[in-house]
């Protein structure tokens, strides 16, 4: 049952109780689709789950410190009641986040998308609450950090579906399922779970070319993508009728044999880890007394597939809007500007070579 709060001229404050009662109404209104989208679409189970970690990390805080949570009623403060409300916001913002990165050993990412996610409570209180919480809460500050792109290269992708030598390792290692299943999803740039549950409602086959047809989870379109003929047949081997299309295998399980693959593949170079707290890089270390940085198989995870399928796409010369199509990123998305300029870096890189050639061209 939603919470009924009744405010009074009188008003000034809400209590812990009450603040997390009301955010508990968010959670389940965004959970039950009460509560969507500005374009009316229903908010996805992962946005619920993170809403649900913010819940819990706020009452470890409330429960850690002597600090009391309370909501402040704007509209029936002073001036100087505000400016105690101004400052009692600051606090609390300074004092959650110092337990998150001390207490919980956050980085940037997830302390920035908790506090993204706090500042949509407050916005869900005053929109569709109509509780007058002011804009206190646009000060909460919500850190970012910028994580490298690990995509494999053109030349590497090459060798997965290619080699002889590789794919008869492979065999031997028997890893071979690992090795098609991430060849299809460095194709199709899907994250890992809608990639591992595609089944034949997905699949289309037209004049003998088999299409892939998904529904984008952020613009809710579908889009039907060519496969190359490699990936067609990694899809004929595994399909299976009324079932999935590709082997069966928990994301948990697919993750760590991706590792051992990318082991096998050649110039496993250095790769440096880094996590920021409070814009601050930390190195991790393979070997803290040694000193011994990770390699680039290290880094290999299933995102890596739908990172090296788009970066594939732009660095070869597919246009943006379709990569973006086939992706399911948003025009003014964020997250696909970095393959953008990812990307860029590779075309620098391959003019460069050619204006070389050209400013050598004759003189040897």
């Amino acid at each position: 049952m939603a919470t009924h709060i009744h405010i009074s001229k009188k008003s000034k404050i809400l209590s812990e109780e009450q603040f997390f009662s009301l955010l508990n109404d968010m959670i389940e209104e965004t959970a039950n689709g009460v509560r969507t989208k500005k374009n009316g679409q229903r908010i996805g189970s992962g946005s619920v789950r993170m809403y649900r970690c913010l819940e819990r990390s706020l009452k470890e805080f409330a429960e850690h410190s002597s600090f009391r949570l309370k909501i402040y009623i704007d509209q029936n403060l002073s001036y100087m009641e505000k400016m105690v409300a101004k400052k009692y916001y600051a606090k609390f913002y300074m004092n959650y986040t110092k337990f998150l990165y001390k207490e919980k050993d956050f980085y940037d990412n997830y302390v920035g998308s908790l506090m993204k996610l706090l500042r949509a409570f407050f916005n869900y209180l005053d929109g569709d609450k109509h509780i007058p919480v002011g804009s206190y809460h646009r000060s909460f500050y919500t850190p970012k950090e910028e994580i490298p792109i690990v995509a494999l290269s053109v030349e590497q992708l090459h060798y997965m579906i290619y080699n002889p030598t590789f794919i008869e390792a492979v065999k031997r290692k028997k890893l071979e399922k690992i090795r098609e299943t991430f060849i299809v999803g460095c194709t199709l740039a899907l994250r890992v779970s809608d990639l591992l549950n595609l089944s034949n409602q997905n699949l289309l086959v037209i004049n003998e070319d088999y299409y892939i047809k998904v529904k984008s989870q952020k613009t809710a379109t579908f889009t039907s993508v060519k496969l190359p003929d490699y990936a067609s047949e990694i899809i004929k081997k595994y399909q299976r009728k009324n079932g999935k299309l590709l082997p069966e295998m928990t994301p948990e399980w697919f993750n760590r044999k991706l590792k051992v693959l990318a082991k096998m593949l050649p110039d496993d170079f250095e790769m440096v880890k880094t996590r920021e707290k409070n814009g601050k890089a930390i190195v991790f270390y393979r070997n803290e007394k040694r000193k011994q940085h990770y390699k680039l198989s290290d880094h290999i995870s299933t995102h890596t597939m739908r990172k090296t399928a788009i970066s594939t796409m732009l660095a070869l010369g597919m246009p943006e809007h379709i990569v973006r199509k086939i992706s399911g990123h948003a025009a003014n998305s964020k997250e696909f500007f970095r393959y953008v300029k990812m990307a860029q870096n590779v075309i620098d890189h391959e003019s460069d070579k050619v204006f070389d050639k050209i400013r050598s061209y004759g003189l040897g």
